[in-house]
Formats: structure tokens, C-alpha cells, sequence
């Protein structure tokens, strides 16, 4: 399976300006520039769109994992926060902290904490980032 974005670039770092697009239409022509990054202009980023696929990802990976102990979440909430830090060569996105509420009615906690353990290992988007990942997990019953 391959997916595949682009990204269009006009311009200097800070007075240009771009837009990104997916295959499958999600993002067409979406607009982001310096200020979208490192200020407050409105359009998206690429950490942005990084934490919001980590965010989906680990959901989906979290209810796998769920699912191979016969257990059906009602609902996954995930937030990711993505740290994006100036370092000496540049910047890097040094952490992501996963924020993560779960209802399952009459959940059990071990099998909920092995799962969201193990999701935040498996989940594909957690494996290509170099990054600390820290989480902190809610059951809702």
C-alpha cells in the first residue's frame, strides 16, 4: 500500500508561501507558510499534520489492540501534542505526548493499559518518529 501527499512552495522561507494536497482529496490546494508554522496564521503546518496522524493512528491502533482481547470501545479520544524544538543543527520534533480517553463500559484496567501500551508501540506513525512519546491514558467506564 502507498499513499502520497505534495507540497508546493513559492518563495523565500518567511515571505513565501505553499500549499499541500492529498490523493485522496482530504487536502486540496491547503494553504500554510511561515506564519502557519511559527506564528499564529491561519492555515496548517507539517507537525500539525503530524500530530493529527499520530492521533488517528494510535486510535486505530489502540481499538486493534482492544480487539484482539474480545473487547469494543463505545469511544477513543486522542489528542497528540507535538514538541517542535530549535536544536543545534535546526529545528526537530523532539516529543509527542498522546492524551487519550477511552469508554468502555465495564472496562477491565489491566487489559486497558496492556492495550494502550502496546498500541503506542505498534502504531506505524509511533514507529517513524524519532521522538519521546509519552501518554497519559483515561478509562471511562
Amino acid at each position: 500500500m502507498k499513499r502520497k501527499a505534495s507540497a508546493v512552495w513559492q518563495g523565500g522561507l518567511q515571505d513565501g508561501k505553499g500549499t499541500i494536497s492529498t490523493d485522496s482529496g482530504v487536502l486540496k490546494d491547503t494553504q500554510y507558510s511561515f506564519a502557519t508554522r511559527f506564528e499564529d496564521g491561519i492555515g496548517t503546518n507539517p507537525e500539525e499534520l503530524i500530530a493529527a496522524a499520530h492521533a488517528g493512528c494510535f486510535s486505530m491502533a489502540l481499538s486493534a489492540e482492544l480487539g484482539k482481547v474480545g473487547i469494543k470501545p463505545e469511544r477513543i479520544g486522542t489528542t497528540a501534542t507535538l514538541t517542535l524544538d530549535k536544536a543545534d543543527g535546526g529545528f526537530a520534533i523532539t516529543a509527542v505526548h498522546l492524551d487519550v480517553k477511552v469508554k468502555i463500559p465495564g472496562g477491565d484496567r489491566a487489559a486497558f493499559e496492556k492495550a494502550t501500551a502496546d498500541a503506542k508501540a505498534g502504531c506505524p506513525v509511533s514507529k517513524v518518529l524519532k521522538a519521546t512519546i509519552t501518554m497519559d491514558a483515561t478509562l471511562e467506564t
